[in-house]
């Protein structure tokens, strides 16, 4: 009798365990070309962010256990940050399923769930794009393994030529799925990947206004309209952001010091080579130009030790800042730099010209600009 009862005991805790485990949400699969026999995983808990560590064998295969039912977004880092891919959990989805090559995160396949099912679509009707974009990216960063086979070897002007086609027609297919499926959550999604970061927030604002249904009430669509916004106040056209900062030389640099007169503000690093090319043809642009209509400023975004010693300092001839909390300065982030070098042009009136502007481009776009103001 005891036996009996006991074995009824122990097949409960079983039944048990098992209807608990049935519960949990289940993300497994098979990721390719990793270098570490591991990757992390990184997901929002309430106001903080959870990161595991997601063992994997030596064919790379995995599987990861969360008690999560509601729409959360991971984020899967690979090969030590170099790539990543997200998947997307929604309430009722117990098991996702992931394949792919970790070179190639843009073609990782993720089925489970309507968002993953619906990304995974757009990823394999534009594989070609998608893959040839990943190669490219892998070259420039020198990541491909000798088992991919790469795009041919092109310059870093044709590299940038190529990926910027790459992008731009990759922005037309995923407005195109946007429009075609204006209610669905992986609209947002795609928003998010593709054109965040634009520098042209009309396109951001135009395939927002896509939007309607569950992905307009998606709470990401929100963060984006509110980015949008921002994005909006140092874009073209709009009044410079005001500044008040200090100079090397310890003097006060105001925003409003430069009326009546262009602008060229730069953002560099000290430690970059494109950042020291750009100097260096900023000091020939300067030494060419009427400081009577035009200032530079350059401001030095650096992330190493603070304060920072330039050796090139003594030989520029207009105002250098260092900007104090370097990527999370305060004019970083009213600017909307996201990268150096970096150069905004702004005119006489405090209206920005340009962004993003090659230097060797100012001389032109200043008499281009005078040009219009005398018709």
């Amino acid at each position: 009798m005891v036996k009996s009862i006991l074995i009824l005991f122990l097949f409960s805790i079983l039944l048990f365990s098992c209807e608990k485990d049935d519960e949990r949400l289940m993300i497994s699969g098979e990721i390719t070309n990793l270098v570490n026999p591991y990757f992390l995983a990184s997901f929002r808990v309430s106001d903080s962010v959870a990161v595991d560590t997601i063992h994997v064998d030596e064919k790379g295969k995995f599987s990861y256990f969360q008690n999560i039912d509601t729409t959360t977004m991971f984020t899967f880092y690979f090969n030590d940050f170099h790539s990543s891919t997200v998947v997307f959990t929604e309430k009722g989805v117990k098991k996702i399923k992931l394949k792919g090559d970790a070179i190639l995160p843009d073609l990782i396949e993720i089925k489970g769930g309507e968002i993953n099912d619906n990304l995974s679509v757009f990823k394999k009707e534009n594989e070609a794009i998608l893959k040839q974009r990943s190669l490219l990216l892998a070259q420039t960063n020198d990541e491909a393994d000798s088992s991919i086979k790469t795009i041919n070897i092109i310059s870093e002007k044709e590299q940038l030529a190529l990926m910027n086609s790459l992008n731009h027609e990759l922005a037309q297919k995923v407005e195109d799925f946007i429009i075609e499926h204006p209610d669905k959550i992986s609209s947002v999604i795609l928003i998010n990947e593709f054109f965040k970061n634009n520098e042209n927030p009309k396109t951001f604002d135009r395939v927002l206004g896509y939007l309607k249904g569950d992905a307009l009430n998606f709470p990401l669509t929100s963060k984006l309209q509110k980015y949008n916004e921002k994005l909006m106040l140092s874009s073209e056209g709009a009044d410079m952001p005001y500044f008040q900062l200090t100079d090397v030389n310890d003097k006060t640099v105001r925003s409003n010091d430069f009326r009546d007169k262009y602008l060229l503000i730069s953002f560099l690093s000290s430690n970059g080579e494109k950042s020291k090319e750009n100097l260096e043809i900023l000091k020939d642009e300067y030494h060419q130009l009427d400081k009577k209509n035009i200032e530079f400023l350059s401001i030095y975004i650096d992330s190493d030790t603070f304060p920072i010693v330039y050796h090139e300092i003594d030989s520029i001839p207009w105002k250098i800042v260092t900007a104090d909390k370097s990527w999370g300065s305060d004019i970083v982030d009213a600017y909307n730099v996201h990268y150096v070098p970096f150069n905004i042009l702004i005119d006489p009136k405090g209206k920005i010209v340009s962004r993003d502007i090659p230097v060797g481009d100012v001389r032109n776009l200043i008499n281009s600009e005078n040009d219009k103001s005398n018709l």
